[in-house]
């Protein structure tokens, strides 16, 4: 498996899918941005961060990765955890988790969780009732905190 940290310049001009994203802003705390503004969507970046070759809308990953890829409700590093579609997320989106923290917490790395921009140990909490990653928030950079908002999730793809 490829580092973590290493994003390559291939990735720049990859083809874009459909993925959420927000309005840009904040600044280099927990979770900063990755160099400057870069038209690169989740999809094409976590394919090529983690090694886990699936391709289309984010949330379909989950339903591609049947068969082919381990699926778990447990994070490890370099896992693809896999958003669901909500009225904020119309295609879903993925992220490579770079560290676990605890077992409700962890980091990922990903792109245009803000519009256009990538961001690197990003922190993720479980929220679920059920202590099993169905439902997550996320940090968002531009408050500097783990945003409000609750993101149903089904789970971590494992990269091979």
């Amino acid at each position: 498996m490829r580092s973590i940290w290493f994003v390559p310049v291939l990735l720049f001009p990859l083809a874009l899918t459909a993925c959420g994203g927000g309005a840009s802003g904040g600044g280099d705390r927990v979770g900063g941005y990755v160099g400057s503004s870069v038209r690169m969507e989740c999809a094409p970046f976590a394919r090529a961060l983690s090694g886990v070759r699936l391709s289309g809308a984010a949330a379909d990953w989950w339903w591609q990765a049947d068969g082919q890829y381990d699926r778990s409700a447990q994070p490890r590093v370099g896992a693809v955890l896999v958003m669901q579609r909500t009225g904020r997320l119309r295609s879903g989106h993925v992220s490579v988790v770079s560290r676990v923290i605890s077992r409700r917490e962890i980091l990922v790395t990903q792109a245009n969780w803000v519009h256009d921009r990538i961001t690197e140990d990003q922190p993720v909490i479980d929220v679920s009732p059920s202590n099993d990653w169905s439902m997550v928030r996320v940090w968002w950079p531009p408050s500097g905190q783990i945003g409000t908002t609750e993101y149903p999730a089904h789970g971590f793809i494992q990269s091979r």
